[in-house]
């Protein structure tokens, strides 16, 4: 797997990253107020200034996650690569080709609030998170850089529905080092808005959650979705069209 490949999940993942705003927003803010009175995660809190003492913290946070993202894409790409291999049947290979691009139409619309499916399969993921959750509670308030690199850790496997339909992509890497490497793209698009979320608090949060940037980040993701959906269809096959599909073609 080479660059030019990781890239369209890279730009997935940075023009999703506002659904990370919400998700993860409050408690990346938080983690840049450690010497305020403690308050729960959800809670926003705005940064009026950045302080380079935050930025380890914020860091390391970013690179528990990512290495949560980097895993589950190593088991989701090997044992799916596994089983496509011991099945040899070109239709299975099809059909996740399909439903990865689907995914990504999924999370285009969801980004942009026009339908809210993958909030089904967040609901579904909340009994894993039900388990993780308290394994957090030591680890707050994260005033240290271990304790963040711990947190994002533990954090990496909250339910979320763009993660998912980076995961399905995942899937289709064909190994676990393609399937991991697919996730630290992703991961990596995700680390922009999340670290001057850290830095910027709540001003960066409302202005990422305003609707027209969420139909333009939608729109784009909902792009690459119809893009692969052609081109499994048949209909879009020029060369130039696989720098814009994030799954290879079965």
């Amino acid at each position: 797997m080479n660059a030019a490949q990781l890239l369209p999940v890279f730009v997935v993942g940075l023009a999703g990253s506002i659904h990370c705003a919400g998700m993860c927003g409050g408690i990346v803010t938080a983690m840049s107020t450690t010497a305020k009175p403690r308050v729960p995660a959800s809670t926003v809190i705005p940064i009026t200034s950045a302080r380079a003492s935050v930025l380890p913290h914020i860091l390391s946070y970013n690179a528990g996650r990512i290495g949560s993202y980097m895993m589950a894409g190593a088991l989701a790409g090997g044992l799916a690569g596994g089983a496509r291999n011991m099945a040899a049947v070109a239709g299975v290979q099809l059909s996740f080709y399909w439903l990865a691009n689907a995914m990504l139409v999924a999370l285009g619309l969801y980004l942009m609030n026009a339908w809210r499916g993958l909030a089904v399969l967040e609901q579904g993921g909340r009994v894993l998170w039900r388990r993780i959750a308290p394994a957090m509670k030591p680890l707050m308030p994260a005033d240290t850089a271990p304790k963040s690199l711990a947190l994002g850790a533990l954090w990496g496997w909250l339910p979320c529905g763009m993660v998912y339909s980076a995961l399905t992509t995942a899937m289709l890497s064909g190994s676990a080092a393609d399937g991991a490497a697919m996730m630290l793209a992703f991961g990596l698009g995700t680390l922009p808005m999340l670290t001057g979320l850290g830095l910027l608090g709540a001003r960066l949060q409302h202005a990422m959650q305003r609707r027209p940037v969420r139909i333009a980040c939608g729109l784009l993701v909902l792009a690459f979705g119809v893009i692969g959906l052609a081109r499994a269809a048949g209909g879009v096959t020029p060369e130039w069209m696989n720098m814009l599909c994030l799954t290879p073609h079965p």
